[in-house]
């Protein structure tokens, strides 16, 4: 670790553990709260000595609280939100990732049978290949949620199996840091999903996800292939399959789909005995997909279908391919994904700084065409739509 690298860790911790504001009170309760964690600790097989060190300078951070009870409003489709994960930055970013370490990809694929694109692709869509892994001090973080009762019994747990992860040497205070709710490192772990998965691929005798991308790479791999991975099938791809019910309920070889008149959309090969199911997630006017078990074992990294679906997606984009060949139906404003990567780009040639097309129009792009629609004589609502663009389109 360069020297740079270690001051920023530490500035990083320094900051978590920053007092803020916190009442006597509350740091009394705090304190009785950690000063109950040690029997359980103790018999989990952390040492007084770790414990000490773990939680030394510790308050509860009132910003963890504010993030657990924050509820974001989901306004986005399943097509804009996996055009925004598998968005041409992180494209080119996987890529240019995915060669250099192109020799640990080889290597985890070739212990644990999962393609290197789709290790690559969870690593983009958890941390943006390293660059967003989260500055919370993790036993801090659960410390506070669990003292406060926030799913009290989850978190406590977590903090033992954090300590214990202390205990073990595989990495140190400094160096755990991670998300608000405690999920750490490149492939963001929580600590019983740690010692359940995480691997020592270097061979250094550490479980090193926090600075080690081959440890990083290789746990990730361990815990898909451990769910049930199948090597040598695909997660799935796009396919032409007019009329054929897309709701998943009718299972098939693919060889039995094949005999049945659904063709792939890159009119590759479409062999091979795995079981395989039909989805249309936005109906028949949006991309048709075949899916096979290996999409339901990422869903056990997030149980979400649009989070899989974007680690496949941005897989496959990662090894080469590119867009879905049908597009995702207009959504908002009547606008596609594409629709609002053009309204940036024209933005931006108009002379705001909206940064990189990504096809999300926040703050800055609505503030940006909140302008614009004042200089057309439009309503100033800050919201695009196709009238907008089309009026941008003129100049």
């Amino acid at each position: 670790m360069t020297a740079l690298t270690r001051r920023t860790i530490l500035a990083g911790v320094a900051a978590a553990l920053a007092p803020a504001f916190v009442r006597p009170a509350e740091a009394q309760a705090f304190a009785g709260f950690v000063a109950s964690l040690w029997p359980a600790a103790s018999a989990a097989g952390v040492s007084r000595a770790t414990f000490d060190r773990a939680f030394a300078g510790i308050q509860p951070n009132p910003r963890v609280i504010e993030l657990s009870v924050r509820q974001p409003e989901f306004r986005r489709t399943l097509g804009d939100y996996v055009d925004v994960r598998a968005s041409n930055k992180r494209v080119t970013n996987g890529r240019a990732n995915f060669g250099q370490h192109g020799a640990t990809f080889s290597a985890v694929q070739s212990r644990f049978g999962v393609p290197g694109e789709i290790i690559c692709s969870i690593w983009g869509n958890e941390t943006s290949y390293g660059t967003s892994r989260g500055e919370h001090y993790v036993i801090q973080s659960m410390a506070t949620l669990a003292a406060a009762g926030r799913r009290a019994d989850f978190f406590r747990r977590e903090l033992i199996a954090a300590l214990r992860i202390l205990q073990a040497g595989d990495t140190t205070p400094q160096n755990m840091l991670g998300s608000w709710a405690g999920a750490m490192g490149h492939v963001q772990f929580m600590p019983t999903s740690f010692h359940a998965f995480a691997i020592d691929f270097t061979g250094d005798g550490r479980r090193d996800i926090w600075n080690s991308i081959p440890d990083a790479m290789g746990s990730a791999a361990n815990y898909l292939r451990r769910n049930g991975w199948q090597p040598g099938i695909p997660w799935g791809f796009e396919v032409h399959a007019p009329g054929v019910p897309g709701n998943r309920a009718q299972r098939r070889s693919i060889d039995g789909w094949a005999a049945a008149g659904v063709r792939r959309a890159d009119r590759g090969p479409m062999s091979g005995g795995a079981n395989a199911v039909i989805w249309k997630p936005a109906g028949e006017g949006g991309p048709h997909l075949l899916l096979t078990q290996n999409f339901n074992v990422i869903k056990r990294y997030n149980n979400a279908d649009s989070y899989a679906l974007a680690v496949a997606h941005l897989g496959d984009r990662i090894k080469g391919g590119g867009r879905f060949t049908k597009p995702w139906p207009p959504g908002e404003g009547g606008l596609t994904h594409a629709d609002r990567e053009e309204i940036q780009t024209r933005l931006n040639r108009l002379g705001f700084d909206l940064g990189d097309v990504d096809g999300i129009l926040g703050d800055k792009s609505k503030q940006a065409v909140r302008t614009m629609q004042g200089r057309f004589g439009m309503s100033p609502t800050g919201e695009a739509d196709r009238a907008f663009l089309e009026r941008l389109r003129r100049g």
